[in-house]
């Protein structure tokens, strides 16, 4: 299949891929499908991944918006249907009182491409990262009193997983959103003018021929929350637990941001739990600065380059490896000199002047050491912050 083969429109470029469509893959949906036995009614796309699409529907058994996520016919016995489960069972029942999204049903859907495994789960408003990026495109920051209570609440949904035996394993503001309780509340109309209508391209070969059957008759473009702004008015939610694995039960590999990297995925070959805990100190440094303190450039010694004296110097059993590491990149490295302060003290110091905000250097520093053995963990964390957020 070449895209060249269907009438061109931006939507095919920027959505999904269609060659996802496939045995295995994605379920082809349409608006105003059902599923579930006509319980679920589609009406907009929210966004798609690596291994499923998530759906704006109706229940209409519960008349109350849900989050419908289908996952690819060969991703559908991941491990998040159970991941869920086991932490739903650990709270008894009520995900959401620990800031994680709450599970509410699922099924399996049979369709032209397989069996998928769908997940039911509450609806959620933009995430993290869509929203910290119109805060840095406008040169503007989140108030102190919302980076505060993000911060908390990820480091409770943190403490609450890590005391369930489980890691998350994928912590990033993609996979953290806002609810969106006020929204709900609204009338439709007001919903739709913030989530936005649905903006739909039909697809269809060139030469007239008919679709396979297991693509889409439509595109639609994810929902781009435009007209957000309830950041300072609703709660986080950590979500997408595809990752997420069992103390002891690590697997060899984990897909990571390039940019969020753990550096004991690179200088070695073992990690647990306690990524969780530098993906957190990232997230708190992005809450505060709106953008994330490493970039990525193409070269993991350029991503080790920068954690090098932002909070501390390298470790000194990871010395030799370094010292090879920048023998055989291409890069013409500077040596970093020792300061008297680190980069993130540096930064705070630069740019933090509201006094509310300053225990956050103090967990962020406990978090972002380099050595797993080293950070302090999301209940020291929250010890830190106590004396400015409400329990």
């Amino acid at each position: 299949m070449q895209l060249s083969d269907f009438y061109q429109n931006n939507l095919i470029y920027t959505q999904e891929e269609l060659s996802e469509y496939k045995p295995g893959g994605y379920h082809p949906v349409t608006l105003g499908d059902t599923f579930n036995n006509g319980r679920y009614e589609v009406h907009h796309k929210l966004g798609f991944g690596g291994f499923s699409t998530v759906w704006l529907a109706k229940d209409r058994e519960q008349n109350q918006w849900v989050s419908l996520k289908i996952m690819a016919a060969n991703a559908s016995e991941s491990g998040e249907l159970g991941n869920l489960r086991l932490l739903q069972k650990q709270c008894g029942g009520n995900l959401s009182s620990k800031y994680i999204i709450q599970l509410l049903d699922d099924f399996t859907h049979d369709g032209p491409n397989g069996a998928h495994q769908c997940l039911v789960l509450e609806l959620l408003g933009p995430t993290v990262d869509t929203v910290l990026k119109d805060y840095c495109e406008g040169d503007d920051n989140l108030e102190p009193e919302d980076i505060l209570r993000m911060s908390t609440q990820l480091l409770k949904a943190v403490r609450f997983i890590h005391s369930a035996g489980m890691c998350h394993g994928d912590i990033s503001g993609r996979n953290i959103a806002f609810t969106c309780n006020k929204l709900l509340n609204s009338p439709e109309k007001g919903f739709f003018d913030v989530l936005g209508f649905p903006e739909i391209e039909p697809l269809a070969r060139i030469d007239g021929a008919p679709l396979d059957n297991g693509l889409p008759t439509q595109l639609v473009k994810a929902a781009e929350w435009v007209d957000w702004i309830d950041e300072d008015e609703e709660d986080i939610r950590l979500l997408d637990f595809g990752e997420s694995f069992l103390e002891g039960e690590q697997p060899e590999k984990l897909a990571q941001p390039s940019n969020l990297q753990v550096p004991e995925t690179i200088f070695t070959d073992h990690f647990d739990y306690r990524l969780d805990l530098w993906r957190a100190g990232c997230m708190i440094y992005a809450f505060v600065f709106t953008i994330y303190p490493f970039w990525y450039f193409d070269a993991d010694e350029s991503l080790v380059f920068q954690m090098i004296g932002f909070v501390e110097k390298l470790p000194a059993e990871w010395e030799p490896q370094w010292k090879e590491m920048k023998i055989s990149s291409s890069r013409d490295l500077p040596i970093k000199e020792d300061y008297e302060t680190s980069e993130l003290e540096h930064k705070f110091a630069e740019s933090v002047h509201d006094p509310e905000l300053q225990p956050l250097l103090q967990a962020a520093r406990g978090l972002l050491r380099l050595l797993p053995d080293s950070r302090i963990t999301a209940d020291e964390a929250l010890d830190m912050l106590r004396d400015k957020v409400q329990e």
